[in-house]
């Protein structure tokens, strides 16, 4: 039989614009979305791999008096001459953001400039760098659970055997300090140990371990590890053995806060049941989570906002500014041995002026977001956050002269510190709810509204996520249950069940 038709296979060539990045395009939209921590680090290797780079010594005229207006001049001017230079990419909006990051401020004398940082920050083996290695070794060196526990065991006059397999258990704990591992099955664990442990040596050395500091530490189960806090020192007779008595037999009671049903079961009256319930919430479940933590990280704002002659006025901080510059010594040598030079090192002098533009342009941009945002959402400094605005990526973008994308990378892991507090840009940003005057309202005015109507509730009757969006609705935001619920918990605030007082 012959087929009707035939698949003929065959080469085609169409013509078809396509956007296309360079590697250093590519390069510059994803430094863009650093926070500024990362970035800086990222600029400290740059430092050490390209020697036409070096830390300023002289920080930058006016930042620590707060009159930056030259510089942020400067910075503007970048910027206007970004949108200048853009043959590097196309109309499109990728490569037009791309090309503002990397490319702008390129009519600027990027070797002349100058750009402050912490104190501190020299090159390495100067005059700042041995400050800053001395202030590393003053940090506290923090020390795992493990760790901690083993030097409690060394303190203990404990025969060698009983201290091994202890030390062997305190290996065996999880972060939180949880024995996951049961005692059978770590016996067989261990066959370094002659004899083979049995099971009440077992037993011995996980009771010293249980005896150790935080309270709490080698237990096998949530209950075991509240029991072990529930120490017989400070503690009521009564009131320790009902603790005792709900969290071996009764912890889905007590997480449900069914106190009713705790009475009956446990023949106490309610307020002995509560003063017991209200005890065991001031237990740490995961004792072991205290020890060997890492430590928060300091956020450090890019820019920061002071109230002058009644108007707010934003200006980058210059803790968060990289203090860096061309190092001028090694490009005047390389400018007279051009040819003996070679190629490398005018590769690195081409990578150390484009990184001191992409500098320029990142803090230009952040700066610039900044204000934009500043001018919109001002009252939020005056009345909090029932003041907030509704925003739109979109917006900013239109003001500054940049793509959307572009304003969505700056505000990423980038702060504003304010009297009211330090936000990260992205805070401000937010979809509008509609009202029945026909305006919109922020997401964020509107948690503030529960968050208030939740505080002023009656004890006795509290309020329902339906008579919250009921509250709400009188006010003129149509919101609906759901997204009361919603945003309740985003506030981790318990439901009305759990708010009131207990059922009788």
């Amino acid at each position: 039989m012959i087929p009707s038709f035939q698949l003929a296979a065959g080469l085609r060539q169409s013509a078809c614009a396509q956007t296309s990045l360079s590697p250093r395009l590519q390069q510059a939209v994803r430094m863009l979305q650093l926070p500024t921590t990362d970035y800086v680090q990222l600029l400290r290797q740059a430092v050490c791999d390209n020697p036409f780079l070096e830390w300023a010594e002289e920080g930058w005229p006016g930042t620590e008096s707060g009159a930056v207006t030259d510089t942020e001049d400067a910075a503007g001017k970048s910027a206007d001459a970004s949108d200048a230079s853009t043959s590097e990419a196309s109309e499109a909006s990728e490569a037009s953001e791309a090309s503002e990051a990397s490319e702008g401020g390129a009519g600027a004398d990027a070797d002349a400039e100058t750009w402050p940082a912490a104190p501190g920050e020299g090159r390495e083996g100067g005059e700042g760098g041995a400050r800053g290695d001395a202030l590393q070794h003053r940090l506290p060196c923090l020390v795992t659970l493990a760790e901690h526990l083993a030097g409690q065991l060394r303190l203990l006059r404990l025969p060698e055997r009983e201290r091994l397999l202890a030390l062997a258990l305190v290996d065996c704990l999880d972060d939180d300090g949880y024995l996951r591992m049961p005692l059978c099955e770590l016996g067989l664990a261990l066959p370094g140990l002659l004899p083979a442990p049995q099971l009440h040596e077992l037993s011995l050395a996980l009771a010293r371990v249980q005896a150790l500091e935080p309270a709490g530490v080698g237990a096998r189960s949530l209950g075991e590890c509240l029991a072990l806090q529930l120490g017989p020192v400070g503690e009521p007779p009564k009131l320790r053995a009902l603790a005792l008595a709900i969290v071996r037999e009764h912890l889905p009671a007590l997480a449900a806060h069914d106190l009713a049903g705790l009475s009956r079961r446990l023949g106490h009256t309610l307020g002995q049941v509560q003063t017991a319930c209200d005890r065991i919430r001031q237990l740490d479940p995961r004792p072991g989570s205290r020890i060997g933590a890492v430590a928060a990280g300091t956020i450090i704002p890019d820019v920061v906002v002071r109230r002058r002659q009644s108007q707010w006025v934003a200006h980058l901080n210059p803790a968060a500014l990289p203090r860096l510059r061309l190092q001028q010594t090694y490009a005047d040598w390389y400018a007279s041995h051009r040819e003996q030079g070679g190629v490398v090192f005018g590769r690195h002098l081409q990578e150390a002026r484009w990184t001191l533009r992409n500098v320029e342009q990142r803090f230009a941009t952040i700066l610039a977001v900044a204000r934009a945002i500043l001018q919109r959402q001002h009252r939020f400094l005056a009345l909090g956050p029932l003041a907030l605005r509704p925003l739109a990526l979109r917006e900013i973008a239109q003001e500054v002269g940049v793509h959307e994308s572009t304003v969505s990378r700056v505000t990423h892991q980038k702060y504003m510190a304010t009297p009211c507090g330090l936000f990260e840009l992205r805070f401000f940003f937010s979809r509008g709810l509609a009202t029945d005057s026909g305006g919109h309202c922020s997401p964020t005015a509107v948690r503030g509204l529960i968050r208030s109507l939740i505080a002023s509730e009656p004890r006795e009757t509290p309020l329902s996520d339906v008579a919250l969006a009921r509250a709400l609705t009188a006010q003129g935001l149509r919101v609906a249950r759901r997204t009361v619920t919603k945003y309740r918990q985003q506030l981790r605030i318990e439901p009305a069940a759990r708010r009131g007082p207990s059922i009788r």
